[in-house]
């Protein structure tokens, strides 16, 4: 069994969509340490001007918060300032938009406190929009685990039951095989290649890429999702 983990990201980027689509459980990662100035709480979306970043606030609270413990600051008006930029200054005229757009809006329209449940959100709500069925748990509901990075990681490899880790490039630099070699599991690289599409708000201007899925959803509609697999390389996992 080929497993996937990852942090939780709110607007989940392709490279995400692609690594759940190739394996057959993912691990959403939220029992770790959160990122200050990641991307659990931020990405792009693309306008006619460039990208646009949407930022969701978190309160800062200790340095050592784990993902899963992050609340939203809602005292910013951050839920209407995306919804608009969604909704009015990029994404209206796309192709797509008039059958995904509604579900997108109702996003805003809940009331979130918690980061991680916000991100899983727009998790699902991609991977169900590009058809991508496979399994989605969360690290906090395996267990306690000891160990840390590689360690951490193959641990949980071990206890879903997987034969196999697919990693991003990403983690090259510390993700060790032979510590998951030592739990019986293989890690594979993703060696994700971005594929190219049509981006209606940039017509006659360069492609943006590493935009959030939705850009894709949007613009393509859930076919897309056929551009990411058939971007793969041979020797690419799944």
């Amino acid at each position: 069994m080929r497993i996937a983990m990852h942090q939780p990201h709110y607007l989940p980027w392709l490279g995400l969509i692609d690594k759940v689509d190739r394996c057959d459980l993912f691990v959403v990662l939220d029992h770790v340490q959160y990122e200050r100035k990641g991307w659990q709480n931020r990405n792009y979306v693309a306008s006619k001007n460039g990208p646009v970043l949407l930022t969701v606030p978190v309160i800062q609270q200790s340095r050592d918060e784990r993902i899963m413990d992050k609340l939203i600051n809602n005292s910013q008006p951050w839920r209407e300032k995306h919804r608009r930029t969604l909704a009015d200054h990029c994404y209206r005229g796309a192709p797509f938009w008039g059958e995904f757009g509604p579900e997108i809006i109702r996003v805003y329209e809940a009331e979130w406190e918690s980061l991680a449940d916000l991100a899983m959100a727009t998790v699902r709500f991609a991977l169900d929009a590009f058809g991508v069925s496979t399994p989605v748990v969360r690290s906090s509901d395996l267990g306690e685990f000891p160990g840390q990075k590689s360690e951490l990681l193959a641990q949980l490899a071990a206890k879903a039951g997987a034969t196999t880790m697919l990693s991003g490039d990403g983690a090259r630099g510390y993700v060790d095989p032979e510590t998951f070699r030592r739990y019986g599991v293989e890690v594979e690289w993703q060696n994700f290649q971005h594929p190219e599409y049509p981006q209606r708000s940039r017509k006659g201007q360069d492609f943006l890429p590493r935009m959030a899925a939705l850009d894709l959803l949007l613009n393509v509609g859930p076919e897309g999702m056929e551009r990411v697999r058939a971007a793969r390389t041979p020797d690419a996992g799944g």
